[in-house]
């Protein structure tokens, strides 16, 4: 599974360099060097603003997922899922990383995440999620509040 943070950068043609860690995942665990790329769940924050990020999903990860929306699995009302559809399925592009680890972002969600220089990777199980660096310092800051709201849950989790 996919962890930790990475920092990166991404340069003016839109390619970045994928950790190798996470390009031996690939391999490794789900048996292919190919991933999707498509936009993240956007986040809201408090002043009514959103970070919008990128999220990256092994080829067969992507697979069941875009399997599962499109049976509707969820059981989302329809506008709910045909704007899932929109903002995930739509944009995803597969992809794969050169020789050296780089992958070219494609400019529309390169655009629609904000990416232009310094690049956060953060491993989230089954995928790994692209942010900003500064729109990353900004969820940090805000999921800091969040996680203290509920510490008895926490407790219970072991955290």
């Amino acid at each position: 599974m996919f962890s930790g943070e990475s920092l990166t950068t991404i340069d003016a043609k839109g390619r970045t360099s994928i950790p190798s860690k996470i390009r031996e995942l690939l391999v490794n665990v789900f048996g292919d060097e190919r991933f999707v790329i498509t936009k993240a769940t956007p986040v809201g924050f408090d002043d009514g603003s959103f970070g919008r990020g990128l999220s990256v999903y092994p080829l067969i990860v992507w697979h069941e997922l875009e399997k599962q929306i499109l049976a509707n699995e969820g059981e989302l009302p329809l506008a709910q899922l045909n704007s899932l559809k929109r903002l995930v399925l739509g944009p995803a592009q597969e992809c794969t990383a050169d020789k050296l680890g780089r992958v070219l972002v494609p400019s529309p969600l390169r655009m629609h995440a904000g990416l232009e220089r310094d690049l956060v990777m953060v491993g989230m199980g089954r995928r790994f999620d692209i942010w900003s660096a500064e729109i990353y310092a900004r969820l940090t800051t805000q999921d800091e509040r969040n996680i203290q709201q509920d510490s008895a849950a926490l407790a219970a989790l072991g955290i």
